[in-house]
């Protein structure tokens, strides 16, 4: 189970993680998001549907009321939130494993409400609070196909934030 994890300072930076991360999925993946309410959750998920290919004039909302947003661009984004979801039938009722199995990726909120078991294999990223605009994002693969993934991701995400911080010390 590979895991790193990288600190934000900004809704921009945690929104540019997602994006990285939404570059490099291909469909049939589940991204399991962890985090308090106000942690960035959804501000991840809008960079991530951006790098999978949905416009930026998308409006990507939370799915707190609906539970699942679908957004289409170079695969189809599930974007599932179960903080609502109290049993077991709630749960049967979304018809969650059609989502769960298909060649679109299911970025799904409040992951830890998912039944133990439910899923053998995904990305998990945990987000903490840093202070008022900070997070502390820690990426994990549960899963071989996984690995290399977030080895990628962390490759190009820390190059693409020597380049950012470069940019942002030059304009200063």
């Amino acid at each position: 189970m590979a895991s790193w994890s990288v600190v934000t300072r900004s809704p921009r930076q945690t929104a540019a993680w997602g994006q990285r991360l939404g570059e490099l999925l291909e469909g049939g993946e589940i991204v399991g998001l962890v985090g308090e309410l106000g942690a960035g959750k959804t501000c991840f998920v809008r960079g991530l549907v951006q790098g999978a290919g949905v416009g930026e004039k998308a409006w990507i909302r939370s799915p707190s009321f609906t539970l699942i947003n679908e957004y289409h661009g170079r695969v189809p984004i599930y974007h599932i939130d179960l903080y609502r979801i109290g049993t077991a039938e709630e749960l049967d009722g979304l018809n969650l494993r059609e989502c769960l199995y298909s060649d679109g990726v299911s970025v799904i909120e409040w992951f830890e409400r998912l039944p133990s078991g439910e899923v053998d294999e995904y990305i998990e990223v945990r987000m903490e609070f840093c202070g008022p605009t900070g997070r502390r994002l820690t990426f994990t693969a549960h899963g071989g196909r996984y690995e290399e993934t977030l080895e990628r991701l962390k490759e190009e995400g820390f190059r693409a934030g020597s380049r950012d911080d470069a940019r942002a010390k030059t304009a200063g």
